[in-house]
């Protein structure tokens, strides 16, 4: 007997444990006749008519239609998504209420650190030092290089790409070959990354050269063909077989110019490329390495003695290096070689103050906002705060905006204190947010040890306390356990980093201990604890801190 007969007696089938109903049986039966038994579809019979439509039986086809929904397809009993998605595609309004009121801004960008500003108040002395500098590269003479000193802030980088926009704007007017190249040696810190990305700038221009020259060649070619020779006379071919040897070079040529890859290439194969890119035809050179103690930190300084070296190898080139640099005393670190040639000229940028920082927010808001959309304190708030921090105009210009941003959130129609010391706070949560999130594992775990202490009501906190609680913070996760002067080095780092507050003080026969107590906000500081894995694998830490009571 086959499966079909065994389960039409309504027992079910002992696989699935579901009795079956007669409809079930009465599908099942129906599929069985149209089966063959060695189990495959049958075809129907030619002579049997075909149904001229699916519908189920006891529908007429004849049906009158109208009225039905016409997004429902009565040939596939599904629904047409298309139109569906057609009659729901209208917005739901997510931003209709954010565009309803009238936006404070006019040009945000204007506000942002990396905005060069057509005018520089408070730093005309210095552009014009440098200025001064550049200048011979405009007579195709080698420029000096230059040291560019200064704190965060202070308009270093914005004076010298000022000036290079200059210098650049002035070779194309009295038709000089001179370019300035910027990297950032935040980002590009080693000697192979620097004189890859600075090799393949100067061969994508070189093929735009070659390119552009056999445009010129081809059609000085193609009208001398044509029989007109005069087309060579004032050139410097004196046959269009010599046109196309000249042409046939310049192929040859750009299909030399192989980019350099950002990784993989030998340092001095990657050196010699870059110096036959820059020294293809006659250019004065500026390269303009920002953060260059960041270079020097992390490569030494192989980069800047051999581009500083270059000079003496070049044939048709010049190159000038322009050097930017938080850190005064980075050079110290320096071959006295490389020193003695890289600080030929030397720019110290002084740090702004709440009057010159008042300027430079103006300057700007006049640009990046509309007309009356700041109260008369909103700048000189800014200045203030700015000026507290070392006089760092980058700090301004994004409380500035930061503020600017919450005025437009909330749909206020001008910018106001309030909005000012908002901006203040937000600004300095996310510094402590980043500085959190960076600490090295150690770290995090001395400081989540501290903060269940205080948030247990601890106060006073001795190094003695954080180290209990951290060794049992450390077997939950199975971490190593440092020794207590190792943790004790790491609290000074954290009040280093302004993020704990340790003093040290006396308690006389017993000794001297630091006293810790947070410098951070404890609930938004746990969170970025906690989203680290590991330490996001402490379930309960509140036991750690009470055994340590009862003990």
């Amino acid at each position: 007997m086959n499966d079909t007969d065994d389960d039409t007696d309504g027992e079910g089938d002992p696989n699935d444990g579901w009795p079956i109903t007669d409809d079930d049986a009465f599908d099942e039966a129906d599929s069985a006749e149209d089966t063959d038994p060695d189990g495959t579809e049958e075809t129907p019979d030619a002579d049997e008519p075909e149904p001229t439509d699916d519908l189920p039986d006891g529908i007429d086809s004849s049906l009158d239609t109208e009225g039905v929904d016409s997004s429902v397809d009565l040939d596939t009993g599904g629904v047409d998504i298309d139109r569906m998605l057609e009659d729901d595609g209208d917005s739901q309004g997510l931003f209709d209420d954010l565009m309803a009121g009238e936006p404070i801004f006019s040009n945000k960008e204007v506000l942002r650190p990396s905005y060069t500003p057509h005018e520089l108040p408070h730093r005309t002395d210095q552009i014009n030092q440098m200025a001064t500098i550049l200048v011979s590269a405009l007579r195709g003479d080698t420029p000096s290089n230059i040291l560019i000193y200064g704190k965060t802030g202070t308009g270093k980088t914005a004076s010298a790409k000022f000036v290079s926009q200059e210098l650049e704007s002035t070779s194309e007017k009295y038709d000089v070959p001179c370019e300035v190249e910027y990297i950032n040696c935040e980002i590009t810190d080693t000697q192979y990354r620097v004189l890859a990305q600075l090799a393949n700038k100067f061969i994508e221009k070189n093929r735009e050269i070659v390119g552009d020259r056999l445009d010129e060649l081809r059609e000085l070619r193609s009208a001398a063909a044509d029989g007109d020779e005069s087309t060579l006379a004032d050139t410097e071919f004196d046959s269009v077989e010599a046109v196309d040897e000249k042409i046939a070079e310049l192929e040859d040529d750009r299909e030399e110019m192989e980019e350099v890859p950002m990784t993989g290439w030998p340092t001095d194969r990657v050196y010699t490329k870059f110096f036959d890119a820059i020294d293809y035809h006659e250019r004065v050179v500026v390269i303009m390495l920002d953060e260059i103690d960041k270079l020097v930190e992390k490569s030494g300084d192989d980069t800047l003695y051999n581009l500083s070296r270059m000079n003496s190898e070049l044939e048709t080139s010049r190159i000038s290096i322009m050097g930017i640099s938080n850190d005064l005393k980075f050079t110290d670190f320096l071959d006295p070689r490389v020193k003695s040639s890289l600080g030929e000229e030397e720019i110290v940028f002084p740090p702004y103050d709440a009057n010159q920082l008042r300027d430079i927010l103006q300057h700007r808001s006049d640009v990046a906002f509309k007309e009356d959309a700041l109260t008369d304190d909103v700048i000189p708030l800014c200045a203030a705060f700015a000026a507290q921090e070392h006089g760092d105009a980058r700090r301004a210009l994004d409380l500035l905006r930061t503020a600017g941003e919450l005025a437009e959130r909330s749909q206020a129609e001008t910018v106001e204190e309030q909005h000012v010391r908002q901006a203040q706070d937000k600004i300095e949560l996310d510094r402590v947010v980043e500085v959190v999130r960076t600490l090295p594992t150690q770290s995090k775990i001395v400081l989540f040890a501290t903060i269940l202490l205080e948030k247990n009501g601890v106060h006073n906190i001795n190094t003695g306390e954080v180290f209990n609680i951290y060794k049992r913070l450390c077997e939950e996760i199975d971490a190593d356990v440092l020794t207590q002067r190792r943790v004790t080095d790491l609290i000074s780092e954290l009040d280093m980093l302004g993020i704990v507050n340790a003093v040290v003080v006396s308690k006389g026969r017993y000794g001297r201990t630091k006293e810790i107590s947070l410098s951070v906000p404890i609930e938004e500081t746990e969170h970025v604890l906690l989203s680290d894995s590991r330490l996001g694998d402490i379930e309960n830490a509140q036991p750690f801190v009470q055994a340590r009571f009862d003990n």
